[in-house]
């Protein structure tokens, strides 16, 4: 199977638009300019937005994109946490209205948020592809003890603390994650609206694999067909 785009890269500086969530702001940048639906690439826990396009996606036929997540790369580091990732689907879906309708390739934490954003959002995710990456299983289809944690977080820097303390913790039970499959099937109007890359299977994964509409292929075969959507 062709490698997912991986996280942290060095290159050259690209364009970044500045986007307001909230008392968020988050980082989109521009990876490749061009016409045509574009590729919105989410990262895994945490990591950062690519500095260039990924050898694995650069036949993308479209411009490519990548979002920094709250508190992580460029965008805001909140004081306090409080981190989520239906929060985090918030920041795609401010990226998605600035962008307007996009396929969604995510790894690793960024392939639930968009799962999540897939379901949400039907009618402007034109195809999600997931894969795998830091964060894939989150906290597990259970609610663990309740526990209370102090982080010495003088001077707020990415990839914030509190976001890889609770993001790791982030209970995803499978019938929460397949009712996010099955909106993303019966609204989005595609025959196939997601695709699972991703060779680690958690039990949210596992169920979303499951359902009707939702494909195994490699990340070649599914760019090509969420191409074509």
């Amino acid at each position: 199977m062709t490698a997912p785009p991986a996280g942290p890269e060095v290159g050259t500086r690209n364009p970044v638009v500045r986007l307001r969530h909230n008392k968020v702001e988050l980082a989109l940048h521009e990876l490749r300019a061009g016409e045509g639906r574009p590729l919105l690439l989410l990262h895994g826990l945490g990591e950062r937005a690519p500095r260039e396009v990924p050898a694995a996606v650069a036949g993308w036929p479209g411009p490519v994109h990548a979002l920094d997540f709250t508190g992580h790369g460029e965008s805001t580091v909140p004081a306090g946490g409080g981190y989520t990732c239906e929060v985090l689907m918030g920041d795609v879906d401010a990226a998605i209205a600035h962008l307007g309708p996009v396929t969604v390739l995510g790894r690793g934490l960024g392939a639930y948020v968009a799962l999540l954003i897939a379901g949400a959002r039907p009618e402007h995710v034109r195809g999600a592809i997931l894969c795998d990456g830091p964060g894939l299983a989150g906290g597990g289809p259970d609610p663990g003890s309740p526990t209370v944690v102090r982080l010495d977080r003088t001077v707020p820097t990415p990839p914030d603390p509190f976001a890889l303390l609770e993001l790791a913790r982030d209970v995803r039970p499978p019938d929460y994650a397949t009712s996010f499959a099955r909106q993303a099937t019966h609204l989005s109007g595609l025959t196939t609206p997601i695709s699972v890359c991703a060779l680690g299977r958690p039990a949210w994964l596992e169920a979303v694999v499951g359902e009707p509409g939702v494909e195994t292929a490699d990340l070649e075969q599914a760019l090509g067909l969420h191409a074509s959507n």
